[in-house]
C-alpha cells in the first residue's frame, strides 16, 4: 500500500541523509522507525508526507507517486503546532475550507470525539494541557481520513503517563478505520509498544539496518510476556547499527544512551 522505493537524499551542501533506502508498508500495519542521530529518520517522513523531493527514488500510495502534501497522507509533528488564534475545534479542521460547513463540522466533531475532547472544542489552545494540544494535532491528522498517518515522535515531550494514555488512543483510532501508521520515535518501548514491525535504521548516510517483527497481542505492557525479549532485539540491532559505540543492559561497556530520569527510556537521536 505504501511503497518506499530506492529513496536517497542529498542535500545542496553535499549531505547524503539518506541512501537506497527501499520499504513496503501494507494496509493497515504500524512500522515504528529508530536509529540513531543522522540516520534520517525525520528526512525519510517527510519525504514521505510530500514535504521534501527525493534525489532518486520514488514514494508511492497505491500505486500514486507522493511528490508534493496529499489528501491521503496525515501528519502530526513533535509540537502540535495549533495555531493560537484557532479554538480547538477550527484548529481540528484546518485545511478543510473546501467543504460544505455541515460536512466539515461533522468530520471535526467526529474526530474530536475520537480523541476525547469533544468538551474543549471551542477552547483555546493555550486553555489546553500538552497531551490535550497533541491529541487535538492528532484530530486534524486524523480528519481528511488519510490512507497513510505519519507521527514524527508526537509523544515525546509528554509524561510517562500521558504517553501511556496517549498511545491507548492511537490504537483505539487505529482500531476503527486501520490506516496505515509509520511512527518515528526514539524511545525502543514504545516502538515495541506500538508497532507491527520496527525498522532500525544505520545512520551517516541514513539507510535500513533490520527489520524486527514484534508479533505480540494487543494491548501492550511493559511487564507482558514477550515484551522484553522483543525490547531486546531492538536494542541489539540499534547497538549493532551503530558499530557497538552504544550499549545497553546486558552488553560489556558503559551506556552512551541517555535515559531520562523517571523513566529509564534510552534516547537514540
Amino acid at each position: 500500500m505504501l511503497s518506499i522505493e530506492a529513496l536517497s537524499k542529498v542535500y545542496a551542501d553535499g549531505t547524503r541523509a539518506l541512501e537506497d533506502v527501499s520499504l513496503a508498508v501494507e494496509a493497515g500495519e504500524i512500522v515504528a522507525i529508530v536509529g540513531g542521530s543522522g540516520c534520517g529518520k525525520t528526512t525519510l517522513l517527510r519525504l514521505v508526507a510530500g514535504l521534501d523531493r527525493a534525489t532518486q527514488g520514488a514514494v508511492r500510495i497505491d500505486g500514486e507517486v507522493i511528490d508534493a502534501p496529499h489528501p491521503a497522507v496525515g501528519l502530526a509533528f513533535q509540537e502540535a503546532r495549533l495555531l493560537p488564534w484557532l479554538r480547538v475545534r477550527d484548529n481540528a479542521g484546518f485545511g478543510l475550507q473546501h467543504m460544505a460547513t455541515a460536512v466539515r463540522r461533522h468530520k471535526v466533531d467526529d474526530a474530536l470525539a475520537r480523541v476525547g475532547l469533544t468538551a474543549h472544542a471551542d477552547r483555546w489552545p493555550r486553555e489546553l494541557s500538552g497531551g490535550q494540544q497533541q491529541r487535538v494535532s492528532i484530530a486534524r491528522a486524523l480528519v481528511p481520513g488519510p490512507k497513510a498517518l505519519l507521527l514524527d515522535e508526537p509523544f515525546s515531550a509528554l509524561d510517562a503517563m500521558t504517553r501511556a494514555s496517549l498511545h491507548e488512543h492511537l490504537l483505539a483510532l487505529w482500531d476503527e478505520s486501520r490506516p496505515t501508521v509509520v511512527i518515528v520515535t526514539h524511545d525502543v518501548e514504545e516502538a515495541v509498544t506500538l508497532g507491527d514491525r520496527v525498522v532500525v535504521m544505520q545512520p551517516n548516510p541514513g539507510r535500513l539496518f533490520e527489520t524486527i517483527g514484534v508479533d505480540l497481542p494487543r494491548p501492550r505492557r511493559p511487564l507482558d510476556l514477550g515484551f522484553d525479549s522483543a525490547k531486546h532485539r531492538v536494542l541489539r540491532a540499534l547497538d549493532a547499527s551503530l558499530g557497538g559505540r552504544e550499549r545497553f543492559p546486558g552488553t560489556a561497556g558503559d551506556s552512551a544512551a541517555k535515559a531520562t530520569p523517571a523513566t529509564g527510556r534510552r534516547r537514540w537521536g
